[in-house]
């Protein structure tokens, strides 16, 4: 009698294992660097967030129509010291923007709903960017190649400056704080590095709704 053939383990099923591993180690480590459990996010490190709090007692009865799904903080998270990197590869974080509302949006080019809003992050950057607010959209492609630049170019993007992470630390991190459910996923921080409130899922933000929630949100730091 012939023995039934073995099944070979699929090696696409290997790689994710060892991707899993490989992100479950990082979280473990990031989750150190941030203090997950604290009773307050992570600020029991003594970095003061108040001024995000304001804002986000502010954004929050404005948190309606095409932002209905934000949700402002009431335990603000330090988010000064999340990593990423510029076009050309140099590492960024929050703390350069330290005086500006921004808004952190993780994407990537194989998510539809990232690409789906990824014009409408471009024409907020271009209504409301300036001294005051940016938008800061990271790409976590991992071995992105020229894809999320060939992306950009194709749908026009004019206001948006490139910028990336395709080691995917910062999604992990954001992740192990239990802001990163998946893609696309945005955080605003305020002018003092801490958050203001957490988008899961894509939202049109250009939209009257989500202007009126980000004005009311810095208008409440003066």
């Amino acid at each position: 009698m012939t023995e039934p053939a073995k099944e070979t383990p699929r090696r696409g099923n290997g790689r994710k294992l060892i991707a899993l591993a490989a992100l479950a180690g990082a979280a473990i480590g990031v989750a150190a660097i941030y203090g997950i459990g604290m009773p307050d996010g992570n600020s029991g490190n003594g970095k003061s967030c108040a001024v995000s709090l304001k804002s986000a007692q502010a954004a929050k009865p404005l948190a309606t129509g095409e932002v209905a799904a934000f949700l402002p903080t009431t335990k603000p998270l330090d988010a000064s010291e999340l990593v990423f990197n510029t076009a050309d590869g140099t590492a960024k974080t929050l703390n350069d923007f330290a005086g500006k509302t921004v808004l952190l949006n993780l994407w990537a080019t194989w998510c539809a709903p990232c690409r789906k809003e990824m014009p409408a992050l471009d024409r907020l950057q271009g209504a409301m960017g300036g001294e005051d607010f940016q938008v800061v959209a990271v790409n976590v492609d991992v071995r992105p190649g020229d894809r999320p630049k060939k992306f950009l170019d194709e749908i026009g993007v004019e206001h948006l400056t490139r910028y990336g992470d395709d080691k995917l630390g910062l999604f992990v991190a954001l992740r192990s704080l239990g802001r990163a459910t998946g893609l696309p996923a945005t955080m605003l921080v305020g002018p003092d590095g801490c958050e203001i409130g957490t988008m899961y899922g894509p939202a049109e933000w250009d939209s009257d709704d989500a202007q009126a929630m980000l004005k009311a949100a810095m208008t409440a730091q003066n």
